[in-house]
């Protein structure tokens, strides 16, 4: 476990729920306390506009950020682009973080710690730089470990990359656990692993290592709880990222699925060539290849869909989605992040028990 930090969060001109997930993921559900957000864009205002209940302001320089009554001790990179570049304008913030002496900490495919620049100023200062997208170095393909006796294994998957497969997964387990029961759950990604502290984002891994990897990512879950339930990452049809979703899904071999969607998301929402579009299927058929797509390794059932109802907003029409799904479906239904996973829960442990006897 690394050691507790207090966090400033670097978004500049970012500050969305989609561009910015690692930083809402960090603040909604991270153990260190965020002392403010760094983004020009939005200097003045507060997360609580968007995130109730957290009270962390924005402030346009680092210098601010540092002036707080309790000040920073890391400057936390809280963007997920596609491709997982860092911006050249940030160069000079992390600069200046380093020199402040802040360590700093990134979920980026650039490793901050390989630039000369930024390894060179970090040794001076005696700060750290922590990659959480590097590969761990171990390289073992998959060998079709069982998994352990009283183990139950859940992964997440979804319609798209970015609507919530993390927090419906930690969701989910923080009901398992509420409800008594031995549950873990399992970071695939470089926002859970910050969340917490161990993990491997696999979508950094080499190819021949993926199922090899997320193998012994279960392994490990196992070790921490009877229910072990798996962070799932991309979709089985993006154009982009399907590849580590279905080396998750071989890899871990779940005894169930839950599907995450987003109401409103017709077509898969990341960087392609103008006039292309790549349409979100329907949920049966979504359903059907998941199930289709794990069996050719090991038997799985999708057993409940999980809403990401945030482009709804009035309730009362966001629930009367989840009602709508569940009957197109014909599976349990609900929004775990904006209503609780205390509803879905015990239907979702009710058929995983139903498929392990």
């Amino acid at each position: 476990m690394p050691r507790p930090r207090r966090l400033v969060i670097l978004t500049e001109g970012q500050f969305s729920f989609h561009h910015a997930k690692t930083a809402f993921g960090v603040i909604r559900y991270g153990p260190d306390p965020v002392v403010a957000v760094l983004d020009s864009s939005i200097a003045g205002r507060n997360v609580s506009e968007w995130l109730p209940g957290r009270d962390i302001p924005a402030v346009a320089t680092l210098d601010e950020a540092l002036a707080m009554p309790i000040a920073p001790t890391a400057l936390l990179i809280g963007i997920a682009p596609t491709g997982g570049r860092l911006p050249d304008s940030w160069r000079a913030t992390i600069l200046a973080a380093i020199g402040a002496g802040l360590d700093v900490l990134s979920g980026l495919h650039t490793m901050l710690g390989d630039d000369p620049e930024f390894a060179a100023a970090a040794r001076e200062r005696g700060v750290e730089i922590v990659d959480y997208r590097r590969p761990p170095s171990r390289m073992e393909t998959a060998v079709g470990r069982p998994h352990g006796p009283g183990k139950r294994v859940i992964l997440t998957v979804g319609t798209d990359c970015g609507i919530g497969k993390m927090s419906v997964a930690l969701e989910l387990r923080r009901a398992a656990l509420a409800a008594g029961r031995s549950a873990s759950f399992v970071p695939t990604g470089q926002t859970g692993m910050m969340i917490e502290g161990w993990g491997v984002a696999v979508d950094r891994v080499i190819s021949d290592f993926v199922q090899g990897t997320c193998e012994w990512l279960v392994e490990e879950g196992e070790a921490r709880g009877d229910w072990v339930i798996v962070e799932g990452q991309g979709s089985i049809d993006h154009p982009a990222y399907s590849s580590v979703t279905v080396g998750l899904i071989h890899g871990t071999t779940p005894h169930a699925m839950v599907l995450v969607h987003k109401p409103g998301l017709v077509e898969h929402d990341f960087d392609h060539l103008p006039g292309c579009a790549f349409p979100i299927k329907p949920l049966p058929e979504f359903i059907a290849a998941h199930e289709q797509i794990a069996a050719l390794v090991a038997p799985s059932r999708v057993v409940a869909v999980a809403l990401n109802t945030s482009l709804i907003e009035d309730e009362s029409e966001a629930r009367r989605e989840i009602e709508r799904t569940a009957r197109e479906t014909g599976l349990p239904c609900d929004d775990p992040v904006r209503f609780g996973p205390e509803r879905l829960w015990p239907q979702i442990e009710a058929r995983v028990e139903e498929i392990v006897a």
